[in-house]
């Protein structure tokens, strides 16, 4: 019994004691908060379900995360005896240094609330970042994550480095070279015939006939163009210039190419 009272007077005891039980008041505290942001998320209303306020839902989550752990760092250096109201005070010092340390945190912070106060992206859309397009996943107070189309993989994109980032529209412009022997009117017939083909597809919201765009050595240039969701583009593209590729063989037109003519001289 001794040995009990003597561990629980004990100080350290004591303050490993209170700070477990801060620990876990700030999970707590985080998870009620959490799951109150959570539902308004899943909220069906109109309001509520847009992109943007997912995005500032997701937003707010991770400031909460990084504000109660700050907090709670603060409150367990009290109780192990720091003076945290000095130490405070003494940040105006510190802080020349650990901003310089601290630049590129700095800066993603700051780009964060940018992309969310002047809506350069939304969670949903699907970005270009370098080799990588995908779809956003969520938007942080450092980074944004999105899932790759391709490899399905989640890449980190640091939040200064917006101004790198494009956002994948779902137009995608297809050209499509027919041999001058094809007359105007027969080239018009069928490119119309693919447009009809394209707009009945899947994974095609629409398809337009542009026209002519261009006159080459071998072929005159057509352009259509269509439209489909951002993250089913690159299949929407394959199943298109399949379309294009069995109507021209169904009308026999062969798409032209280069020629070489080699002459040889005889002495």
């Amino acid at each position: 019994m001794k040995v009990f009272e003597n561990i629980i007077s004990n100080i350290w005891v004591q303050r490993a004691f209170w700070s477990v039980v801060l620990i876990l008041f700030s999970l707590l505290i985080y998870h009620i908060i959490a799951r109150f942001l959570n539902s308004k998320e899943k909220n069906n209303s109109k309001i509520l379900s847009s992109k943007k306020n997912k995005t500032f839902i997701r937003m707010l989550k991770s400031i909460t995360g990084y504000t109660l752990s700050i907090f709670t760092v603060l409150v367990i250096l009290q109780i192990y005896g720091v003076n945290v109201t000095s130490m405070l005070a003494g940040v105006g010092i510190a802080s020349i240094v650990i901003g310089f340390a601290l630049q590129d945190a700095m800066k993603d912070i700051f780009r964060g609330f940018e992309i969310i106060s002047d809506g350069y992206y939304e969670i949903g859309d699907v970005i270009k970042y370098g080799d990588n397009v995908g779809q956003v996943q969520s938007i942080g107070l450092r980074t944004t994550k999105i899932q790759d189309i391709n490899t399905m993989n989640i890449v980190s994109i640091a939040n200064r480095n917006i101004d790198q980032v494009e956002i994948v529209s779902g137009y995608i412009y297809i050209p499509i070279p027919l041999p001058y022997e094809v007359k105007t009117d027969k080239a018009d017939s069928v490119i119309n015939e693919i447009i009809k083909k394209l707009e009945k597809h899947e994974n095609i919201t629409s398809a337009v006939y542009q026209g002519i765009t261009d006159l080459t050595s071998s072929s005159r240039n057509h352009q259509i163009y269509i439209t489909c969701d951002p993250m089913n583009q690159l299949q929407a593209r394959r199943d298109a210039l399949r379309i294009i590729i069995e109507t021209l063989e169904q009308n026999k037109i062969t798409i032209p190419h280069d020629q070489l003519d080699i002459h040889s001289k005889k002495s």
